[in-house]
C-alpha cells in the first residue's frame, strides 16, 4: 500500500508521469513543468547562448588569421600596395573570398581620409544630355578606383548652395557641377576645400576651378550656316538661357549677319524644355498671330523690329536643345507643317531623342561623352595638384544630319 502510494504521488522532488527521457524531451522543446496548487503549469527556460561572435560578418582579423598573415599586410593588400609579395597578396585574396569579407568603406576612409566618392550635382537630371555626359564621366572615374554621388539641382532652386555642402559633409574626394545652376554661391565657398570642376557650362569663373564645355557659339554656327547653305532665308531661333543659352544666340546672330539675313531673322524666347520650345514655335509658326509685326519678342540687337505681312513665317527654325526642338516639331504638325518639306528644323545635343526614327532630327554634337571623360581627367588633375592655376576647355562640335532639314519650297 505504501508502496503504491509512492509511485502514484511520487516521491519529494519528483515529477509525477515521467521519466529521464520525457523530462529530456520537454526540456528540448524549451519549457518545464511544475506544480502550483494542484494543476500542472508550464515555464520557459533560458536557451542556449549563441556563441560571440558567431552571427558577425567577417572581419580583417579573421582574413589575417585565415591568410596567415598580419592585420597590417591586410590593409596592404586591400590598397592595393605594391609592397606585398605575389604569395602572400594570393593568399590574403583567397581568404577575403572564402570568408566573403567586404571592407568598411567608413572605417577605411577615416585611415587614408579619401571616401574614393566623387560628388555630382546635374541641374535637372530630367535632360538626356546629362546622361552621356555622366557615362563619359563615370568611365574614366570607374577606372581610377572613385564612386559617383548624384544629387538633382532642380529639385532644390539653392542647390548650388545646399547640396554642394551636403557633397562636403559626406566627405567627398572631389565635386562635378554639370549644366547650369541657379545659386554658385555655395559651390564657390566649397571649391575652395575641394577639387571642383564644371561640366557643359562656362560659369561661374572661380580659382582652382576647372571649366570643360561645348564650344557652343561655334556649334550655333554650324547649325545656321547649313540652313543657309539649304537657301533659306527666314530663319528662326528658339533660345535658351544662361550664358550657355547667349552663346548659342550669338552664333545664329553671327552667321545671318555674316550672309545679309538680319533683317529676316528672328529670335524667340525658350526655355530649354519641350513645353517652351512647343510655345515658341507656335508664336513663330502661327500665321494668324499678330497685328503684322514680326513675331520676334527679342530682336537680333542692333536692328529694328521688322514689320512684315501677317502669315510671313520663317521657314527653318534653329532650336537651343534637342528637347525644345521636339516641342517645336509638335507645333508645327498641329498647325499642318509638314518638316522637312514645309519647316526645316535643327536641334542641338545630339541626344537619343534625335536619334528616334519618326523624329530623325539634324542635332549639332556637342560630344558629351567627350566633355565628360575630360572633366573626370581634369578633376583627377586637380586632386593631384589642387593649387594649380583653373583650365578651360572647349571641345569642338560637329553637326549630325538626319531627316529634319530641306530646302525651302520655291515661291
Amino acid at each position: 500500500m505504501e508502496r503504491s502510494n509512492q509511485r502514484a504521488h511520487g516521491r519529494p522532488g519528483e515529477r509525477s508521469g515521467g521519466g529521464a527521457g520525457e523530462r529530456s524531451e520537454d526540456k528540448a522543446e524549451g519549457k518545464v513543468e511544475g506544480k502550483v496548487e494542484g494543476k500542472t503549469e508550464e515555464r520557459p527556460v533560458a536557451r542556449p547562448v549563441a556563441r560571440p561572435g558567431a552571427d558577425r560578418p567577417p572581419t580583417i582579423r579573421g582574413v589575417a588569421e585565415r591568410a596567415g598573415v598580419s592585420k597590417s599586410l591586410v590593409s596592404l593588400v586591400l590598397q592595393g600596395s605594391p609592397r606585398v609579395s605575389d604569395a602572400k597578396r594570393r593568399a590574403v585574396l583567397e581568404a577575403i573570398e572564402e570568408l566573403g569579407y567586404r571592407p568598411n568603406a567608413a572605417a577605411r576612409s577615416l585611415v587614408v581620409r579619401r571616401t574614393h566618392t566623387v560628388g555630382v550635382l546635374l541641374n535637372d537630371m530630367r535632360n538626356p544630355w546629362f546622361v552621356e555626359v555622366l557615362d563619359g564621366l563615370n568611365s574614366l572615374l570607374q577606372a581610377h578606383g572613385l564612386r559617383m554621388l548624384m544629387a538633382d539641382g532642380r529639385l532644390d532652386r539653392r542647390a548650388g548652395q545646399d547640396f554642394a555642402r551636403t557633397f562636403q559633409e559626406l566627405r567627398v574626394d572631389g565635386i562635378v557641377v554639370v549644366g547650369t545652376l541657379p545659386d554658385t554661391d555655395g559651390l564657390a565657398e566649397v571649391a575652395e576645400r575641394l577639387p571642383t570642376v564644371i561640366a557643359g557650362n562656362h560659369e561661374p569663373r572661380l580659382p582652382r576651378v576647372d571649366l570643360v564645355a561645348n564650344d557652343d557659339e561655334r556649334g550655333a554656327r554650324l547649325a545656321t550656316e547649313h540652313l543657309i547653305g539649304l537657301g533659306h532665308r527666314r530663319i528662326a531661333h528658339i533660345a535658351g538661357q544662361g550664358l550657355v543659352g547667349e552663346l548659342r544666340r550669338r552664333g545664329f546672330e553671327s552667321a545671318v549677319r555674316a550672309h545679309g539675313l538680319a533683317a529676316s531673322a528672328v529670335v524667340e524666347n525658350g526655355d530649354g524644355t519641350e513645353e517652351g520650345g512647343y510655345r515658341a514655335a507656335v508664336r513663330l509658326l502661327n500665321p494668324s498671330r499678330g497685328s503684322g509685326r514680326s513675331v520676334a519678342q527679342r530682336p537680333l540687337a542692333e536692328r529694328p523690329l521688322v514689320e512684315r505681312p501677317v502669315g510671313e513665317r520663317p521657314t527653318a527654325v534653329f532650336a537651343f536643345n534637342d528637347i525644345s526642338g521636339v516641342g517645336a516639331l509638335s507645333a508645327a504638325q498641329e498647325l499642318g507643317l509638314e518638316v522637312p518639306a514645309d519647316l526645316s528644323l535643327v536641334g542641338y545635343d545630339n541626344t537619343y531623342l534625335a536619334r528616334i526614327r519618326h523624329l530623325w532630327l539634324n542635332s549639332v554634337n556637342n560630344a558629351s561623352h567627350e566633355v565628360g571623360r575630360r572633366a573626370a581627367r581634369c578633376l583627377l588633375d586637380r586632386m593631384e595638384h589642387p593649387d594649380a592655376p583653373a583650365g578651360q576647355q572647349l571641345v569642338a562640335p560637329e553637326l549630325e544630319i538626319r531627316g529634319s532639314t530641306a530646302p525651302p519650297r520655291p515661291a
